[in-house]
């Protein structure tokens, strides 16, 4: 009783105090007809406060988000399904999904009865303009009476989680080379440089496909042999994100960071789609494991929907990370995409050091002192410089949606150099 009692409304208050002042000046006048009204008004929210506490609904809830991971201003729609799982009917409900106000605020309804065993669907669309993990949920449902003088509010407590993910800029095709590793039970060039009698069997195991019975070789060795399998090639890189608050210049979307950390995505999407096999480094030198595909795809959008710009004054962590990574390939031939912001001249030799072999290294440098589209000057020159001397590609931009042009370029430069004397593709 007391708990309904707090949750009385503006009005129900309002009949209280009106209530007691007329109670009160019934008994100063000597006023009998005063003092029933003033009983009657005040009865009412004590009345109601004792209707609403006594009720017994019990009630399930459901939600689901469509989709769960979005990009930077997509919108998610949110449906939530509120089931009376009691004999009785609802009274008047008011029904509240808590929504972080990023997503736009709260998401408020009114519903008027639900019958017994019976079931309510809502829905709602949230979107954000910045990326993030958000909460949404849980769902309060506000028991009130018809007079609305009493509000009482029970909470569910089932939340859902929103992935809000950088902007991905659509990339186009690229023949980037990298470091080719696979398993499987022969190599695919043997298959292809071989003719079919020259093809090594093995013997059958349960659950083979029987399509891939060598029936030459059933009959020479008495039992069932079948084909081995094409080795399946997959290409390895690393990529490299600088999260080093100094570096970067401006706050919010359009912030060099916040275009690193979509360039980022953008090419991290696009490779695991052509698929390579990545590992995620930062400055810090943590680093993601390898895979390929929507697996990687996932948890790298996940990584970068909360990156945020770090203390770190150094790059050595994470070029010591980047070097474990692109160190497991024996080949020399891996694949570094880094994207970085302002890097002095010291810090670019540093990087420069990191290719070996035939590596093919591209730097990605956010231009954070360009100024009304005119190009920067100083640092990122002489960063762009000293990498493309030590064999890097560089490709300079001001925002995100100008990545997919310079990379159209980066695959034409990349392409050529395939055709190259070998000499000249070493040569730093």
């Amino acid at each position: 009783m007391r708990k309904s009692l707090n949750a009385l409304t503006t009005r129900g208050r309002s009949f209280v105090a009106a209530g007691l002042t007329a109670i009160l000046c019934a008994f100063i006048l000597g006023e009998r007809d005063l003092l029933r009204a003033g009983t009657l008004v005040l009865a009412m929210p004590l009345l109601s406060s004792l209707a609403v506490s006594r009720t017994r609904y019990r009630l399930a809830c459901a939600r689901r988000l469509d989709p769960s991971r979005l990009p930077v201003g997509h919108e998610s729609r949110v449906d939530l399904r509120l089931e009376n799982v009691s004999r009785l009917p609802t009274g008047l409900l008011l029904v509240e999904d808590r929504v972080p106000y990023t997503l736009g605020g709260r998401a408020r309804f009114v519903l008027d009865r639900v019958e017994a065993n019976g079931a309510r669907e809502l829905s709602y669309r949230v979107r954000s303009d910045v990326r993030g993990r958000y909460r949404v949920g849980p769902l309060t449902v506000r028991l009130a009476d018809p007079f609305g003088l009493v509000e009482l509010a029970r909470s569910f407590s089932l939340t859902d989680t929103l992935t809000v993910t950088p902007t991905i800029v659509p990339l186009p095709p690229g023949r980037l080379s990298g470091a080719w590793t696979g398993g499987g039970d022969s190599r695919a060039r043997t298959v292809s440089s071989a003719g079919e009698d020259d093809i090594a069997p093995r013997e059958y195991r349960q659950g083979d496909d029987l399509r891939r019975i060598h029936w030459r070789s059933t009959a020479r060795h008495g039992e069932l042999m079948v084909r081995r399998e094409e080795q399946q090639w997959q290409s390895r890189g690393a990529l490299f994100l600088d999260t080093r608050r100094h570096v970067h210049r401006g706050e919010g979307p359009g912030s060099s960071f916040e275009q690193a950390v979509s360039a980022t995505a953008s090419v991290g999407v696009h490779l695991a789609r052509e698929g390579f096999g990545l590992r995620y480094v930062t400055d810090a030198g943590e680093s993601q494991a390898s895979s390929g595909g929507s697996g990687f795809e996932g948890a790298l959008l996940d990584a970068l929907a909360v990156a945020r710009t770090s203390g770190n004054r150094s790059l050595v962590p994470g070029l010591g990370a980047l070097r474990e990574a692109i160190g497991a390939h024996r080949e020399g031939d891996g694949l570094v995409i880094a994207i970085f912001g302002q890097l002095d001249p010291a810090e670019a030799r540093a990087v420069a050091a990191i290719r070996r072999g035939t590596a093919t290294c591209v730097a990605i440098l956010v231009d954070v002192n360009q100024r009304d589209g005119v190009p920067g000057h100083g640092p990122i020159m002489i960063a762009t410089e000293t990498l493309r001397t030590a064999g890097w590609r560089v490709l300079t931009i001001s925002t995100a949606g100008a990545l997919a042009t310079a990379w159209a370029h980066a695959g034409e430069a990349l392409e050529d150099a395939r055709y190259s004397p070998p000499a000249e593709r070493s040569r730093p």
